[in-house]
């Protein structure tokens, strides 16, 4: 059974040619383990649909819980969900950041990625890497935190190759991560709710 592939890169000089790897295998359907700016992430194509799928076997995830589309910056957030003035300035002030927020889907937002109410989860982390590969994609990718069958949130490259090293093509080994969970905050109802308090930080004076 063939094993994950590594590469090495650094976290605030992303090599750029191991960056152009990593989107290759993106692009033939592959999934990687990919760092953020809370934790370690497995990230596939947007438009990968049998990999997002894989991606819900793999952590034994309900479907009815969407993964998280990331983000490289703000810019392109609005072509995946329905971006009010009060959501614009939120986003604007936190992000990049170690922060989802649940927004109106657009008809951009692959289907699997959004619960039955349309909504979608996005992600614009603090993180030169998925900055990188991005910006090298020009589309997000659809992400779940990397954890143990347990539910551990995993810190160790080395931990994920053991587990998840025969089930995706690459981890991007970025040093260890000391895992905290991102902050959800929802925009549905036109005002910032606290779904989830994580690493960032929230404010009531949104």
């Amino acid at each position: 059974m063939a094993h994950a592939d590594r590469f090495h890169i650094h976290p605030d000089n992303p090599q750029m040619r191991l960056i152009q790897k990593a989107a290759e295998i993106l692009k033939k359907g592959g999934i990687i383990a990919h760092p953020t700016d809370t934790t370690y992430a497995l990230g596939v194509h947007l438009h990968n649909k049998q990999g997002i799928e894989e991606l819900y076997r793999i952590k034994g995830k309900d479907l009815k819980r969407p993964l998280s589309l990331l983000c490289a910056d703000l810019s392109n957030i609005a072509e995946y969900a329905n971006v009010d003035d009060v959501a614009y300035r939120v986003m604007r002030r936190l992000l990049p950041g170690p922060y989802t927020f649940i927004l109106p889907a657009t008809k951009a937002a692959p289907r699997i990625t959004q619960t039955p109410r349309k909504e979608v989860g996005l992600r614009c982390p603090k993180d030169n890497i998925v900055a990188a590969l991005g910006q090298v994609l020009g589309e997000p990718l659809v992400s779940t935190s990397c954890s143990a069958p347990g539910g551990e949130l995993l810190a160790d490259p080395d931990d994920i190759l053991q587990i998840f090293g025969h089930q995706i093509g690459l981890v991007i080994d970025a040093g260890y991560i000391y895992p905290e969970p991102s902050t959800i905050i929802s925009l549905m109802s036109g005002r910032p709710e606290l779904v989830r308090l994580g690493k960032g930080p929230f404010d009531e004076t949104f």
